[in-house]
């Protein structure tokens, strides 16, 4: 990392590679590429919203949960790993909608200074810009997590827990721009149309 906290542009380029390796095949490229981010917080639902949402509109999904253990296979969650990681994500978004490829970023995201340098791509690269924030009810997040705890979905990779849940509710900020409200309670379907209108049009 460089003194004024930027990664070394070497060893961006090599995590990029590493997390190219953990998303597998790409959709087809589109002339008008969109940038989904989907935020909220552990628990919510946001990799089954994002799973579904990528059924109906082609695109990669950078899951921040499964990229981490890709770049470290026992993380801590560290400031400095969290940078190595977003730095990485951030380059290889900017890469698949250069071209052409549409990118649902699924990360917690709850900060809009983290936030921020997302719609700086998306800007630079005249893509659509799409934000989703996605909630659940606290009991049925409970729920949620003690299933994680427990293994029981083994698409879940995430480790956060309930602990970790109660902490992050008082960090999160309102999202500064119009976006899509998701309660995963309910049925997504129609809240997933409208994205998918959006990302199209």
């Amino acid at each position: 990392m460089n003194y004024d906290g930027t990664m070394d542009a070497e060893k961006v380029a090599s995590d990029v590679k590493e997390l190219k390796k953990a998303l597998g095949g790409l959709p087809e490229p589109v002339a008008k590429p969109a940038l989904i981010i989907v935020s909220g917080l552990p628990g919510t639902g946001k990799s089954y919203f994002s799973r579904m949402l990528a059924e109906q509109l082609p695109s990669v999904i950078v899951e921040s949960d499964a990229l981490r253990k890709r770049l470290f296979p026992t993380p801590t969650y560290s400031p400095e790993e969290s940078r190595r990681l977003f730095s990485a994500c951030h380059r290889l978004i900017e890469e698949y909608l250069g071209s052409g490829i549409s990118v649902i970023l699924d990360a917690t995201n709850l900060v809009e200074h983290h936030r921020e340098p997302l719609y700086r791509i998306a800007q630079r690269l005249q893509s659509k810009l799409i934000l989703v924030q996605v909630e659940a009810p606290r009991e049925l997040v409970r729920q949620r997590l003690q299933g994680r705890a427990e293994g029981i979905n083994h698409e879940d990779k995430s480790d956060a827990g309930w602990g970790i849940y109660q902490r992050m509710r008082t960090r999160v900020e309102r999202i500064s721009r119009n976006y899509f409200a998701v309660d995963t309670s309910r049925d997504i379907t129609p809240v997933i149309d409208k994205i998918v209108r959006e990302a199209k049009r």
